[in-house]
């Protein structure tokens, strides 16, 4: 095996100057392990995508009978093929009715990519809604309706008639119009550090779209798969979305996304012009058998009815005078201190002591906890032992 830094930090393009740099030759369960063997708690899932933990057996053994079967043969939409078809049998099943007809993707910034378009395409509109501090991805139209000035200058120029409204401010809504093509939101905005909506801001958002005939597009890529204790976090609240994405957990660590609407909008994409939207590898046949195993584990090990008692837990071991916040919902944590430079010296504390922690790229003093969901009572104590033991050394 090759764990040369040089040949990482040379050939492989970087996104900092400071990764973290930790050698890793196989992972199972909550912990990840180094050639030395050394173990590293991973409480942040990879950033909310492995939440049956890693290596779960029934992900793997359907990963297997799919290579077994075939890989890739043909770009997305042309050739019938088992494992897509279970995936989106499963998937709409578990959605509301009107949630029915799923486009695969390879992430979760080409679910919102196809999202944005199946919206203009559908209402015939160019204005699409957003919020400060949202989150969507890094490709151009996703960093176009995401809220980090700071990310965006640097690529500018991006979409234009997008218009960006305050979160959580039912006031503000009425600037959504019948020139609105579409409103996009997270439900819980993951990287401005779990800001959680109220439900009647989301249930006036739904109103307002409804009323002028805008879209509604909940985002959730890092909320979905049973991250809030529920598959998808819109079940909290009762508030039904147009169009739903969602990736990350979906393939149990295999890349998948999708954007799901009803048959009547998807249909929107197959004519003027045929292959509206198109990609090579959505719907790749392994991924797609990963992610129905992802589904069938969860239900099977009923681990939705067991992520709220986690993750209170974790909240009544991480109180300290230190702790400024703690916002969370299910096992989606954001603890702000009072200054990034706390949080980065918690972070560091922490991966010397063998758990893995993060921060948010846009709430820096704030840092992430997201764990697999399938994690311990006694691996939850371990780990804030080792949180409390970072507090108390700042």
């Amino acid at each position: 095996m090759e764990f040369n830094h040089d040949i990482f930090l040379k050939h492989i393009a970087q996104t900092t100057s400071s990764p973290f740099l930790i050698d890793i030759e196989s992972a199972e369960g909550t912990y990840l392990y180094t050639p030395e063997g050394t173990a590293y708690m991973d409480l942040i899932s990879g950033v909310a995508v492995s939440n049956l933990g890693h290596k779960h057996p029934k992900v793997v053994e359907a990963i297997k009978k799919q290579v077994e079967s075939h890989l890739h043969v043909m770009v997305y939409g042309e050739f019938v093929q088992s494992s897509p078809n279970l995936l989106a049998k499963k998937l709409t099943e578990l959605l509301p009715n009107k949630l029915n007809c799923c486009y695969f993707t390879n992430s979760g910034t080409e679910a919102n990519e196809g999202a944005l378009k199946l919206a203009k395409r559908f209402t015939g509109r160019t204005e699409i809604i957003s919020f400060r501090g949202a989150y969507h991805g890094s490709t151009h139209g996703s960093l176009s309706v995401s809220g980090n000035e700071v990310k965006k200058q640097a690529f500018r120029p991006l979409l234009p008639d997008v218009r960006f409204l305050a979160f959580n401010k039912i006031d503000d809504l009425n600037q959504i119009t019948e020139k609105t093509a579409c409103v996009i939101i997270e439900p819980i905005q993951g990287d401005a550090g779990v800001r959680i909506a109220d439900q009647k801001y989301l249930q006036a958002l739904r109103d307002r779209c409804t009323e002028v005939g805008a879209l509604l597009i909940f985002d959730e890529i890092q909320t979905g798969i049973g991250r809030t204790g529920k598959l998808y976090a819109f079940e909290h609240y009762e508030v039904i979305p147009d169009i739903l994405t969602t990736a990350k957990a979906l393939g149990g660590g295999l890349p998948i996304g999708a954007f799901i609407s009803s048959y009547e909008i998807m249909q929107t994409l197959t004519f003027e012009p045929m292959l509206g939207h198109i990609t090579t590898f959505g719907g790749n046949p392994v991924s797609c058998a990963a992610a129905l195993a992802t589904l069938e584990a969860i239900e099977e090990e009923r681990l939705l009815d067991k992520v709220e008692n986690k993750g209170l837990l974790f909240e009544s071991l991480l109180q300290h005078k230190k702790v400024k916040e703690i916002r969370r919902k299910g096992l989606m944590f954001a603890i702000e201190f009072e200054t990034a430079e706390e949080v980065a010296q918690i972070v560091q504390y922490c991966l010397q002591h063998g758990v893995i922690t993060f921060w948010f790229l846009s709430c820096p003093n704030s840092f992430r906890i997201a764990p697999p969901l399938n994690i311990t009572d006694e691996e939850i104590k371990k780990a804030c032992e080792v949180i409390k033991d970072a507090l108390n050394s700042l």
